[in-house]
């Protein structure tokens, strides 16, 4: 492409986004070549090309909308009119993706993708017939506009609910293990009976940058599906690697991308030239037709560039040479574009350069309207998609029973129904209320390393796999990454997932799964889309002997600073199963994210004062029972002398103590079980401690940043700051081997000897 180079060459100014404005109107008025006879709109729009002329005329508006928002952002920024400049300019090609799959393809785009938005929003029209219109979407979404349709102001995404494309906020590659779960999902609902949202034919797009490839979170998603291919299960989704050779100003090695996934085993292979529309047509087609017909995951590596840098902000002239840029700007893909144009006869250049001003007018006229739109100017506005919760919708779900008969076809007989059973500890509950839950709703899995016919490394999940089989209680790879995203893609396709973490220290592994993709989505889509999900993990310490720092995780703030979150912690089996009930609800009901977590050292604990006890059994609840999110439990409600605020492992410890301060002291003391972690019940907590002439707080986590710091301000802030008060809590170290474990965990004589402090005060 000598002209354009010749022309690019000429700017060697500041500003690279006029330039390349330039660029495109100096090419059309300077161009020189020869045109076909004008192509009818079914055909070729040049010879030998795949695209004809009708898809190229609007692919080429597609293109152009995305350009002119690029370069209208990059303007009224400046007047703090725009919030967002991260450009889509050089992969204008994606368009041609859009347009050979459907708008019931659910899509996870890279931030690049205005090409691609542009030209779906052609497959749906809107109330009046005719295409909605995707400039004012995007300028109403790049003015932080409380009228975006995306988001409702609260971040620039691509995204749309009847388009399918869920926003995605990430600048890595966090959205390709839910991107891929998506893809196993739309296969998966044919296994369990499950009606999909959209065509069973259907495959997931899911978008990134070559710089994004080579991301741990990418290459979970690309190994899992290969291992999925490998065993010939169906795992349609269509990976597009849009490659510009540089990420922000690290530059991808020449061939990389291609060396790194041409020969890759179980992840099928496409190139197209995305910087071509008449070239790259067929090629896109190939892949996408490839991925539809074989459900087999497929790799596009879609060849594009990047002008005019990463973001508003980023000066290339700074640190690119200008021969460089200036090379790069050659490529631009509009400029070929404009050459089809020319050379197919479609458009005269005068045609064309009014077209490419029309569309300029249309974007900033889009931008200027949205600007005068309301913003967001209240903390509850922001706040309001973030945490739904409708109580007694949630309350009528969690005690609904209208599934007696799949009861009794699940347990066996009236007789073996937990309800008449003796009473059960921990461990046995928590499976009698998934046996219960996975036949109260049948759309409902559960997953995880191990829990099928294993049971689980703690047998909590035994017999599950046998009853309910393999299409619903099965096991995964060795990826908690992966885990949390397959729970990401089933609840997008409708399902209610129970997705398991082995142990707590695992969770590390994969926060950002539930961090910047699953809690977050209500959020950024202005609750659109949601991801309803019960992650059941296996938590925190006092497993005398065993497992080092791994296996005995009382981290829990990783999970209490996720904001939208619920976090859920029983210490006994009859709150673990009404606890389970209202998790599902507020799934189903409010779309939330869940965290049950699940005391390992109480698993199997049957005794609670001395050995033979059995204090630490209790009766399964009735299924007109369940616990309201915040409540906690009182032990001993009227003692007032002391009263210890705790969870989980807490809760048996204190209640022992509690015997030898009594006691010691002749004190009554009141244990109050907070169950529910985050959010914490602050009114609950401040009523309990208004009550106590004295305050522990019994947190087995660590010192910092753990739950009794939450409860200590809640108790402050309810006007208890006064009450004498003191903290028994873990050290702020991981978790030693063998008996070293109880030094750095709060024990039964650190609790006697606080209150000892509080007697002499």
């Amino acid at each position: 492409m000598s002209i354009p180079f010749a022309i690019a060459a000429r700017h060697k100014g500041f500003n690279r986004a006029e330039i390349v404005d330039q660029n495109f109107i100096e090419f059309v008025q300077l161009w020189q070549g020869e045109a076909h006879d004008v192509p009818r709109d079914d055909q070729p729009v040049l010879p030998g090309s795949a695209l004809d002329a009708r898809g190229f005329r609007e692919l080429l508006e597609s293109q152009l909308i995305s350009r002119h928002l690029d370069l209208m952002a990059r303007v009224l920024r400046v007047q703090n009119k725009v919030f967002y400049t991260i450009g889509s300019s050089g992969h204008e090609g994606n368009a041609m993706v859009a347009r050979l799959t459907r708008h019931t393809d659910p899509a996870f785009l890279h931030y690049r993708s205005g090409g691609f938005m542009a030209e779906r929003f052609r497959k749906l029209p809107g109330t009046d017939g005719k295409p909605r219109d995707p400039v004012m979407d995007s300028a109403l979404s790049f003015a932080a506009s409380k009228d975006d349709p995306a988001s409702g102001g609260r971040h620039k995404v691509w995204g749309s609910k009847p388009l399918w494309v869920l926003p995605q906020t990430s600048t890595i590659a966090s959205h390709l293990p839910k991107a891929l779960g998506t893809a196993v999902a739309i296969e998966q609902a044919r296994r369990i009976g499950h009606t999909l949202p959209i065509p069973e034919d259907s495959i997931t797009v899911c978008s990134f940058g070559d710089a994004s490839s080579n991301h741990a979170t990418a290459q979970t998603a690309f190994n899992t599906a290969a291992w999925t291919a490998y065993q010939k299960l169906p795992a349609p989704v269509l990976f597009v690697c849009e490659d510009n050779g540089i990420g922000i100003s690290v530059k991808t090695p020449t061939g990389w991308v291609a060396s790194n996934f041409q020969q890759r085993s179980n992840l099928d292979y496409f190139f197209a030239d995305g910087l071509d529309l008449a070239e790259g047509y067929a090629q896109v087609r190939r892949a996408v037709e490839h991925c539809r017909g074989t459900r087999r995951p497929t790799f596009l590596h879609l060849k594009t560039t990047r002008v005019m840098g990463h973001a508003g902000t980023d000066f290339e002239i700074e640190w690119r040479s200008i021969e460089e840029l200036v090379s790069v700007e050659s490529t631009d893909p509009l400029l070929r574009s404009a050459g089809i144009a020319l050379e197919s006869g479609l458009y005269s250049k005068d045609a064309l350069l009014n077209l490419y001003e029309s569309t300029r007018k249309r974007c900033f006229a889009a931008a200027e309207d949205a600007d005068l739109r309301p913003r967001l100017t209240s903390l509850i506005d922001v706040m309001k998609p973030l945490a739904p919760y409708t109580p007694e919708a949630v309350k009528a779900e969690a005690t609904r029973a209208d599934h007696v008969d799949k009861r009794l076809a699940v347990f066996g007989s009236e007789a073996k129904l937990p309800e008449n059973q003796p009473p059960r500890h921990l461990a046995i509950q928590i499976n009698q209320a998934l046996h219960d839950l996975l036949a109260k709703y049948p759309q409902s899995l559960l997953f995880g390393e191990d829990v099928a016919q294993k049971g689980g490394v703690y047998t909590v999940t035994k017999g599950l796999n046998k009853v309910f089989k393999g299409s619903r209680v099965f096991n995964t790879l060795l990826d908690e990454t992966m885990i949390l995203g397959l729970a990401q893609g089933y609840a997008n396709m409708g399902m209610l997932p129970l997705p398991e973490i082995q142990y707590l220290a695992y969770f590390h592994n994969a926060c950002d799964q539930i961090r910047g993709e699953a809690a977050s989505l209500q959020f950024f889509s202005n609750d659109q889309y949601r991801n309803p999900m019960v992650m059941r993990v296996a938590s925190l310490g006092y497993q005398k002997g065993f497992g080092g720092h791994f296996h005995n995780d009382n981290s829990i703030t990783a999970l209490r600073d996720i904001p939208g979150l619920v976090v859920g912690c029983s210490s006994r089996g009859d709150d673990a199963a009404t606890m389970l009930r209202t998790m599902m609800a507020l799934a189903k009901v409010d779309g939330r994210v869940c965290a049950f977590l699940e005391p390992i050292a109480l698993y199997m604990t049957k005794d609670l004062y001395e050995a033979g006890d059995g204090q630490w059994q209790f009766a399964y609840p009735a299924l007109d029972q369940a616990m309201t999110l915040g409540e906690g439990r009182v032990y001993n409600e009227s003692a007032n002398d002391l009263v210890i605020f705790t969870f989980g492992n807490g809760v048996p410890m204190a209640l022992r103590s509690a015997k030898t301060i009594e006691a010691n002291h002749c004190w009554k003391v009141r244990v109050v079980d907070l169950r529910w972690l985050a959010p914490l019940n602050n009114a609950f907590i401040a009523a309990q401690a208004k009550t106590a002439k004295r305050i522990l707080v019994l947190d087995e986590g660590r010192r910092s940043a753990g739950v009794g710091e939450g409860v200590i301000t809640a108790i402050v802030e309810g006007g208890s700051g006064a009450t004498p008060m003191h903290r028994v809590v873990g050290a702020d170290t991981f978790t030693p081997l063998a008996g070293a474990a109880l030094l750095v965990l709060p024990g039964e004589a650190e609790i006697v000897a606080a209150a000892q402090q509080l007697a002499s005060q």
